[in-house]
């Protein structure tokens, strides 16, 4: 008798998020009682705007809320995010280009799912953000790292694009401002890859979540905008999870050309159908009004990775370029893992991270989870205190490295 294995190899090959792993660990130490501060979560320290809360408690007395919408989103939202996308990005687009999805991990999915056939490969420069490679491989595709360094300040070049594309390339993954490095492309940059793309005959994925998340002389740029002649074969993501505080109301959307949207709004109609109607409505209060909790919710963020970078550069074998964009810093840790460390030796960034939480109670995610071992993650959406003490304590602690 021929024995099945019970899960499927396809869904059995699937890495847990590690930062959501890494922010579920430190919770649970702290219920328990232990004193942690977790640097895993990316997702703003700061409440939901008092106006998109209202619009959500309005639709909730609505009927019209209580029932089935279009799958692809209320076609008010699609307006909205198309004239939003068109105000901050300069991109014009049509309300039928949009698909609103739960989140922005369904619209990087489903842009997967949409485009790629067996055996297609994907650009996909690293450090990347955990979801990426997944969503790849369920969609049966084959992601190809492209390694960055903190030489080059985590940004990719068209010389290693070029060196790593085959006869199999189809896409190329760009995120800039990045998840997890915090590194912004200059407008030169992006032209230069988007031209290299068009060129090659390349379709390009764009995730451009952390657009108003960039400070300093950095400056958020647009792909296909600097780049039109490779609209036709662009998919732009994003959603308000961070730009509004809005983590867990599970709304983004997909932007491309009329038929690839109408292939994944018919893959989400079979999925999922459409987004709560509550939470599209808060998403439409959202995108339709003002920018001014992102720009509190900016200084904040600016001073905080101002400081974490000085702190986590102050600590000798960590090496730490300055984030020019998101919420993260992404400090190299080679010179620390293999040292001793309180009677424990780290063999790799993973392990140093364990040691980390489990001695001095700060927890953040570890190289691995990016595709680059040897380096870790920290996100400063966290309060300022917090941010003090946990990278003072991270400091004491590999201070003592031998």
């Amino acid at each position: 008798m021929v024995t099945m294995s019970r899960i499927s190899h396809r869904i059995g090959g699937i890495a847990p998020s590690a930062t959501l792993a890494v922010d579920a660990t430190a919770k649970a130490m702290k219920a328990a009682g232990r004193d942690v501060i977790g640097f895993g979560a990316g997702e703003p320290d700061f409440p939901t705007p008092d106006h998109i809360v209202a619009a959500a408690e309005k639709a909730c007395r609505d009927p019209r809320m209580h029932r089935y919408t279009p799958a692809g989103g209320l076609p008010e939202l699609k307006e909205a995010v198309a004239e939003k996308t068109r105000r901050d990005s300069g991109l014009a687009v049509e309300p039928s280009q949009v698909l609103i999805t739960n989140g922005g991990k369904q619209a990087v999915y489903e842009a997967f799912a949409t485009l790629l056939d067996p055996g297609d490969e994907v650009l996909l420069p690293a450090p990347y953000w955990t979801t990426y490679p997944e969503a790849i491989r369920l969609a049966g595709g084959v992601p190809v790292d492209v390694v960055t360094g903190p030489e080059q300040g985590y940004r990719v070049t068209v010389e290693q694009l070029e060196a790593a594309r085959t006869e199999r390339t189809k896409v190329l993954l760009f995120c800039s401002p990045s998840n997890p490095t915090g590194a912004v492309h200059s407008p030169d940059e992006v032209r230069e890859i988007g031209r290299w793309a068009a060129e090659a005959g390349l379709w390009v994925v764009t995730d451009e979540i952390y657009e108003h998340l960039v400070y300093g002389d950095a400056r958020f740029t647009s792909l296909p905008v600097e780049v039109p002649e490779i609209i036709d074969r662009c998919v732009v993501l994003n959603g308000v999870a961070k730009t509004y505080a809005m983590t867990g109301w599970r709304v983004g959307w997909l932007i491309g050309p009329p038929d690839v949207v109408k292939a994944a709004t018919n893959l989400q109609s079979h999925s999922t159908s459409n987004v709560a109607n509550v939470s599209q409505a808060a998403a439409l209060a959202a995108v339709s009004g003002p920018l001014d909790a992102v720009a509190t919710m900016r200084e904040a963020f600016d001073r905080r990775r101002l400081t974490m970078h000085r702190m986590l550069s102050e600590i000798p074998g960590v090496r730490c370029p300055l984030p020019e964009g998101a919420f993260y810093a992404y400090p190299s840790l080679h010179d620390i893992v293999g040292r001793t460390l309180r009677g424990k030796t780290p063999k790799s960034s993973s392990e140093l991270c364990q040691v980390i939480l489990e001695e001095v109670g700060v927890a953040i995610v570890p190289g691995e989870a990016f595709g680059t071992p040897g380096y870790a993650r920290l996100s400063y959406a966290l309060g300022d205190r917090d941010l003090v003490e946990g990278v003072t304590r991270l400091a004491s602690l590999l201070s003592e490295a031998q």
